[in-house]
């Protein structure tokens, strides 16, 4: 079985767009290949243990063969647009195990799976490729229409597909960039095995958690970064479909993937610099904004509940302000959902993309960011992590003095920490470091947890007021009552404060004394 490694991107496109793609300039001329009709069938147990090992296993039938594709799936961390993809013709519509040997199906090959593996759905669709070139580069476009059946429910299937055969990635991009500005398409996170597998599961889409991250320590300073960024911006896109659903927790799980990204920009700030970074940290900041009072006003809604469940608390105006901020929080919600609906979010994805696999700071010149580009990650990451905890011990050392501005500074400093912790946690691997690298996480984590509580606090504190001001204008007695209960609970966030502010210099002491996992 021959192995190749895919330079492909899959793009979402709606149905009713396809024929706008006749006006693109770039096809003008380009005789498409003739059509084809492409039955695929993928194989897994009724426990989908493939699917849960990120593998896929299928046979297609075309032009009377049968082509056996095995493909490693589901991991951030080989690409947005890379995969590892085993190929080879089979005699039938089985599956040739044998053949499977030295792919990422061979371990998984028990004889209990031999036994179990069957059809599981199917995909049926036509195809249509177009040859393009532009400049040296050689990249088949193909559009695929059709359906995915999967347990006797079937869904539409329309995307595009760009395979680099010859040339550079950046030439693959302008050609996104060219079918973004004609069609509204869109980065594609699913391939057609993992909407075969969402049809088969008949649930609402679940939030999508950040994977743990799998760099290598030879890793250079550069693919160290587009490993990393692949992941975030996965996680970003991943939680699109159920954030769409109305789930704050995928609002939540975004904001996250958004938040680690900024992270990685800034670890990498040194090797990042240049006007591109720059449009795509505006382009974040713009969809974090989006998204912020989502979440802000989901966690204060939580904590005014609790409220009402404390004996003294007046349960027509607490049930009164839930209201108006469950009404606060639909509006925060279809902002949200509008704004990832949008053209600018599409084209967010497909620019941070492009940014991440072909940027203009891979081709940067200058002598000393190249030397850090080729440098080990492990020795960069060492570097850049005793940079950083030094920065907060520094800071944490005066934290009796510090504002709410300081202190919000020192918490976000804290999170970046946290989240290239995590980043590198496959660099450094003996055994002193993973029992290091956990006591540093642990006590960082409390740490961070005790400053965002302190956080909360203050956003809470003006949450609060912001919903007493407009009651002061009104008469009557339930706004007199929920003018009450928003005060009261005020002076509760503000009296715990001191409490909290006791925790957080407490778990900066322990922090502070915890030894570096990287050295």
């Amino acid at each position: 079985m021959s192995q190749q490694k895919e330079i492909e991107l899959k793009l979402e496109l709606p149905p009713g767009n396809v024929g706008a793609l006749d006006r693109l300039s770039f096809l003008k001329g380009i005789k498409p290949a003739k059509a084809k009709t492409l039955l695929s069938v993928y194989f897994d147990t009724s426990d989908q243990k493939l699917r849960r090992k990120g593998v896929s296993l299928r046979i297609r039938r075309v032009d009377g063969r049968h082509l056996q594709t095995i493909k490693q799936r589901g991991n951030p961390s080989i690409g947005l647009f890379s995969r590892d993809e085993w190929e080879c013709d089979v005699e039938g519509r089985q599956p040739d195990l044998d053949a499977a040997r030295g792919t990422v199906l061979e371990p998984l090959l028990s004889k209990k799976l031999r036994r179990n593996l069957k059809p599981i759905f199917e995909t049926r669709v036509r195809r249509q490729i177009y040859p393009v070139r532009r400049g040296a580069s050689e990249i088949e476009l193909s559009i695929d229409r059709g359906k995915v059946e999967a347990a006797g429910a079937s869904s539409p299937l329309c995307e595009m597909e760009l395979e680099l055969k010859k040339g550079e990635p950046g030439e693959l991009f302008e050609i996104v960039r060219a079918l973004g500005d004609a069609v509204p398409v869109k980065l594609a996170i699913e391939d057609k095995a993992g909407q075969g597998y969402d049809l088969m599961a008949e649930a609402a889409p679940r939030p999508v958690r950040a994977e743990p991250i799998a760099l290598a320590s030879d890793h250079s300073w550069s693919t160290s970064f587009q490993v990393i960024a692949r992941a975030c911006l996965h996680q970003i896109a991943a939680n699109e479909t159920a954030l769409r659903d109305g789930d704050f927790g995928a609002v939540h799980q975004m904001r996250i993937g958004i938040r680690r990204l900024r992270a990685a920009i800034s670890v990498f700030k040194e090797t990042l610099a240049g006007p591109q970074t720059e449009a795509i940290k505006k382009q974040l900041k713009w969809l974090a904004g989006e998204l912020g009072s989502v979440r802000e006003i989901d966690v204060f809604i939580k904590r005014v509940t609790k409220e009402a469940k404390s004996e003294n608390a007046d349960r027509a105006g607490v049930g009164s302000m839930i209201r108006d901020l469950e009404q606060r929080r639909r509006r925060a919600m279809g902002r949200a959902k509008n704004a990832v609906a949008s053209a600018h979010y599409r084209c967010l994805l497909i620019d941070a993309a492009a940014w991440i696999e072909a940027g203009d700071w891979l081709l940067d010149d200058d002598e000393s960011r190249r030397t850090l580009r080729e440098q080990p990650a492990r020795t960069a990451a060492a570097t850049e992590l005793r940079r950083r905890w030094k920065k907060i011990r520094k800071r944490g050392a005066k934290f009796a003095k510090l504002d709410a501005r300081r202190r919000h500074r020192l918490r976000i400093v804290t999170k970046k920490l946290r989240y290239a912790s995590e980043f590198f946690t496959s660099v450094f691997h003996s055994k002193k470091s993973i029992r290091r690298r956990k006591n540093f996480i642990i006590k960082l984590e409390a740490m961070q947890d005790a400053l965002g509580d302190l956080n909360d606090i203050v956003v809470q504190d003006r949450l609060a007021r912001d919903a007493i001001e407009p009651l002061a204008t009104r008469r009557g007695e339930l706004a007199a009552r929920k003018a009450f209960a928003a005060g009261r609970l005020s002076g509760r966030e503000t009296a715990r404060f001191q409490s909290v502010e006791k925790d957080a210099k407490r778990t900066f002491g322990a922090f502070a004394k915890a030894p570096p996992f990287w050295e």
